[in-house]
C-alpha cells in the first residue's frame, strides 16, 4: 500500500502548530517575568510519571486483568502473530477487562512496555477476522509509538493548566498586585491579567491541535491494522460493530469504563453534544469510508 501522504501532512502540520503554541507560551513567560524552567519543569515531571506509568494506571482504572498464553490461547496466538507481521515484539502484558462494552486499547511506553485489552464484550461479539483486526489497529498504535507522541504532545496542556490554577489562585489573594496603591501595582496587574488570558488561550488552542493529532493517529492506527491483516473490510466490520452496540448499552454501564476512554478503538462515552473537533477520535462513519476505500485499491477494483 502507498503511504497516506495527506494523512502524514495533516499531522506534521498539527505538530508545527504545537511547536509554535510552545513558543508563544514561552514568550508569554517570559515577557511576564515568570521562569519557564520552573513552569515546564514541574509539567515535565508529572507527563514523565504518566508516561513511564501508563499501562498500570490504566489497567489498575479499568480493572483489567492480565491473561497468560495458557489461559487464552487464542488471543495470544494472534497478537503474537500480528507483532511480527508489524516488525515489532509482542507486548509485554496481554490483558482482558469485564465489560460488555466490546472494545480495546493498547497503552504503554513503548514497544517492549506495551499492553493490549479486550474487553470480554468483545470477545463474545466479534468474529475471529473481525477480532484480529481490531488487534491489528491496536498494534498499530503500538507500532507508531502513539502513547509516546500523544503523552508530550500533551505537554503544553499540563504546563498551560497548571500554570492556569495558579494565576487564577493569584488572583483571589491578590497576588496580581491588585491590593497596591501605587503605579507598579496597576501595571503588574495589566500584566498578568494579560498573561492570565494569553494561558487560556493558548490552553484551549493546545486542546484542539491535540485532538486533531489524536483522530489522525487513530486513522493512522487504522491503516496499520488493515495493512497487518491483509482486509481493511473486517476492521470496518468491526468497527460498525462496535458503535452499533456501544450504543445500545446503558450510560450507566460505560461510566465504569470512561478512565480508559481516550485508549479505546472506539470512545465508549462520545458525547452527543460534543463538537467533532473536540472528540479524540474521528467519526467512525468516516473510518470505514477510508477503510473501504483501502479495501477496493488491494482487490484494484
Amino acid at each position: 500500500m502507498k503511504r497516506d501522504r495527506g494523512l502524514t501532512a495533516r499531522m506534521a502540520f498539527t505538530i508545527l502548530m504545537l511547536s509554535f503554541a510552545y513558543v508563544a507560551l514561552i514568550i508569554v513567560l517570559f515577557w511576564a517575568g515568570i521562569s519557564p524552567y520552573f513552569i515546564f519543569g514541574i509539567g515535565i515531571v508529572m507527563v514523565f510519571f504518566q508516561y513511564f506509568m501508563s499501562d498500570k494506571l490504566v489497567l489498575a482504572a479499568t480493572r483489567s486483568k492480565v491473561v497468560t498464553e495458557k489461559e487464552r490461547p487464542k488471543l495470544h496466538s494472534m497478537i503474537d502473530r500480528l507483532s511480527k507481521a508489524a516488525g515489532i515484539p509482542k507486548p509485554k502484558n496481554i490483558a482482558i477487562m469485564e465489560s460488555e462494552a466490546p472494545n480495546a486499547f493498547a497503552t504503554g511506553r513503548s514497544p517492549k512496555h506495551a499492553t493490549v485489552a479486550v474487553t470480554t464484550g468483545l470477545l463474545n461479539k466479534l468474529n475471529d477476522d473481525e477480532l484480529e483486526a481490531v488487534l491489528g489497529h491496536e498494534l498499530g498504535h503500538v507500532k507508531n509509538k502513539d502513547v509516546m507522541v500523544m503523552t508530550w504532545a500533551s505537554l503544553i496542556i499540563v504546563v498551560a493548566g497548571f500554570l492556569m490554577q495558579m494565576l487564577f489562585w493569584m488572583s483571589l489573594f491578590g497576588g496580581f498586585g491588585g491590593n497596591r496603591r501605587d503605579n507598579n501595582g496597576g501595571q503588574l496587574m495589566i500584566i498578568m491579567m494579560i498573561v492570565y488570558v494569553s494561558v487560556i488561550v493558548i490552553y484551549f488552542v493546545s486542546q484542539l491541535l491535540v485532538r486533531a493529532l489524536s483522530r489522525y493517529r487513530e486513522l493512522a492506527a487504522d491503516r496499520v491494522g488493515a495493512e497487518l491483516t491483509g482486509s481493511p473490510k473486517h476492521l470496518a466490520s468491526a468497527l460498525r460493530k462496535i458503535s452499533g452496540q456501544i450504543a445500545m448499552i446503558p450510560e450507566k454501564d460505560l461510566r465504569q469504563i470512561e478512565h480508559a476512554n481516550a485508549f479505546f478503538i472506539i470512545p465508549a462515552l462520545q458525547g452527543k453534544t460534543m463538537a467533532a473537533m473536540m472528540s479524540s477520535h474521528p467519526p467512525t462513519e468516516l473510518r470505514i469510508e477510508r477503510l473501504m476505500n483501502m479495501e477496493r485499491s488491494m482487490r484494484g477494483r
